[in-house]
């Protein structure tokens, strides 16, 4: 059996975008220690996401060159392949996205978000345009960052046809106030959203893993889904920690996604 260990980092929503580096490098510090081959964090996890009415500062490149070099020594220290939900200035605007580093610390490349939601666009202008898969050892594995996966099978759709045996999943969502608190996985009353998480892996025969932040009354909890669309393990609502998992790697066939006969992007 081919398998792949890896690790959700679900942490607290960082006070400051100091905290957000040194709650990564921790994690990540962990993951090595856990024997994980792969850790993901959850959207703009570092400097921390722009919600309308948090108080970060303006972006800053030095801050985040700085951070993306720690977090490349802590992967190297650590010997874990990163999927580090960042932000970064481009000249278009504000652009989330991720960056991949290899277990040597260094970058592999970067996945832009291409598909914002409409609110988002007054803190994050710029759009990217192109998708890629990446590698860490013999796993192909592919990035959709939040909107993306929700509401756009086709971004899933894309990274499993192009050998991606897991797709993972970061995203920011924490509770509005009076809203609705889930307590289980995919009670009837939840939002449409943990549900995608299954159907984006059912419909591609491929692991997905989806990654929130940890925080009170959470809409959403970070969870991995099996590729027959049932649920391998979750989070538990506002916990704070690492969901850890061993996937069989031989179970992603990909085998609905390749009979796809339309171009999926």
């Amino acid at each position: 059996m081919a398998s792949c260990r890896i690790a959700l980092a679900n942490l607290p929503v960082a006070d400051t975008p100091e905290q957000s580096v040194e709650l990564a490098v921790e994690a990540i510090a962990e993951a090595g220690r856990q024997g994980v081959q792969i850790i993901c964090f959850p959207e703009c996890f570092i400097p921390g996401y722009r919600w309308q009415d948090n108080n970060l500062p303006p972006p800053s490149l030095t801050f985040l060159e700085d951070a993306w070099d720690r977090v490349g020594v802590a992967a190297k220290s650590a010997g874990v392949s990163v999927i580090l939900g960042t932000e970064r200035p481009t000249e278009h605007g504000l652009q989330i996205t991720a960056r991949i580093y290899d277990p040597d610390g260094s970058t592999q490349g970067w996945q832009d978000k291409g598909q914002l939601d409409p609110l988002e666009e007054v803190q994050y202008p710029a759009f990217g345009t192109e998708r890629r898969v990446f590698t860490a050892g013999e796993v192909t594995f592919g990035v959709v960052i939040c909107h993306e996966g929700w509401r756009y099978p086709e971004t899933v759709r894309w990274a499993a046809r192009r050998g991606a045996q897991i797709v993972f999943h970061p995203y920011a969502y924490i509770a509005e106030p009076g809203s609705y608190r889930p307590q289980t996985f995919v009670h009837p009353d939840n939002s449409f959203h943990e549900k995608a998480i299954l159907c984006r892996a059912a419909e591609n025969t491929c692991w997905f893993a989806s990654v929130n932040c940890a925080s009170e009354g959470a809409p959403a909890t970070s969870a991995i889904a099996r590729p027959d669309g049932t649920l391998l393990s979750y989070q538990p609502y506002g916990q704070a920690g690492l969901l850890i998992a061993d996937l069989d790697l031989d179970l992603a066939t990909r085998q609905l996604a390749e009979r796809c006969r339309t171009s999926p992007m």
